[in-house]
């Protein structure tokens, strides 16, 4: 299908959710910018967003393949406009790394950065180039303020689930004990999506959820344990017996002590190796049977052996 077949139907079906692609196109200075930030708040819900982003991947691939023919230049100011809506959903929901569309896309952003993103959010590159909203970063007060009388609230609830979606993916990669808390997530946007909250309800909700991520993130030094610490102190705990305060120091003095020994057992491509497997599952046991308070039952000592063992056989690929 060639791009001059495939510009049509993208072109209705942008029209049939209120996005006049000609019109953007025509437009200049301000006034363009004020459409494509209409456009990027009714084209940037799911399921809306990834039909639209798989729509302008095609038709930026059949550009590219007819791009030597002199006719293509016909498209150049259709696909621009396209791709500068298409980039700013990308960016505001840390997406893949927008494409290089021309010099005037980065003045064009660097327009839309002011009237979108001064909004509490903060956007940054990852290590790959990819555009990142950092949860740390977000002024939730100012966000808060902000949404009550934001005419964008669709881009300011995908960009907040979008940073949200990326701090879980860092804190469970870490800690895996931490998976109820995408379970929570995923509950809430449910909730919204089958019409039991409003827009604003959500919102609210997934800030105080927000917060409840960064304090998370920061519990390591509450708790006074390196992040790799606080992982197998929660593997003791979550779930585990009831314990006393002073326990908890015995279960935390336990997940030092062992984290340090399993790492003075590792050895180069330990996990091929059936003698090197069974020393770090031996030390595992010995120093859970030795540290543990007595509030640990048998079995729930050899389940918390297992996940420890677990947890070390994928963490710790090479010796430490």
């Amino acid at each position: 299908m060639s791009f001059a077949k495939r510009w049509p139907p993208l072109r209705s079906s942008c029209a049939n959710h209120g996005v006049v692609l000609g019109g953007i196109e025509t437009a200049s200075g301000l006034n363009r910018v004020g459409l494509i930030v209409e456009a990027v708040e009714k084209l940037i819900a799911d399921p809306l967003r990834k039909e639209f982003l798989a729509h302008e991947r095609l038709v930026r691939t059949l550009y590219g393949a007819v791009k030597p023919d002199p006719a293509v230049l016909e498209f150049a100011s259709r696909l621009s406009c396209l791709g500068i809506i298409a980039d700013e959903i990308r960016l505001r929901t840390n997406g893949e790394r927008p494409s290089d569309i021309s010099a005037v896309l980065a003045k064009v952003n660097q327009l839309l950065d002011d009237s979108i993103a001064a909004d509490g959010f903060q956007i940054r590159a990852d290590s790959e180039g990819r555009p990142l909203i950092d949860l740390a970063k977000i002024d939730f007060e100012t966000l808060s303020k902000r949404f009550k009388q934001s005419q964008k609230k669709n881009i300011d609830l995908e960009q907040l689930k979008a940073a949200i979606r990326a701090q879980l993916d860092k804190l469970i990669r870490i800690n895996k004990t931490r998976a109820d808390y995408r379970a929570k997530f995923e509950a809430l946007i449910e909730s919204y999506n089958t019409g039991s909250r409003s827009i604003e309800e959500l919102f609210e909700e997934l800030v105080r959820f927000s917060r409840s991520l960064n304090e998370e993130e920061q519990r390591h030094v509450r708790e006074q344990l390196t992040e790799d610490e606080l992982t197998v102190f929660d593997i003791l705990t979550r779930p585990g017996p009831n314990l006393t305060p002073e326990e908890r120091n015995e279960v935390k003095k336990v997940a030092r002590i062992l984290l340090e020994k399993v790492k003075g057992t590792l050895v180069i491509d330990w996990r091929a190796k059936a003698q090197a497997r069974a020393q770090v599952r031996l030390t595992i046991e010995d120093t859970l049977d030795e540290g543990l308070p007595r509030a640990y039952s048998p079995e729930l000592y050899h389940q918390k052996c297992s996940a420890v063992f677990e947890h070390v056989f994928e963490s710790f690929g090479r010796a430490a």
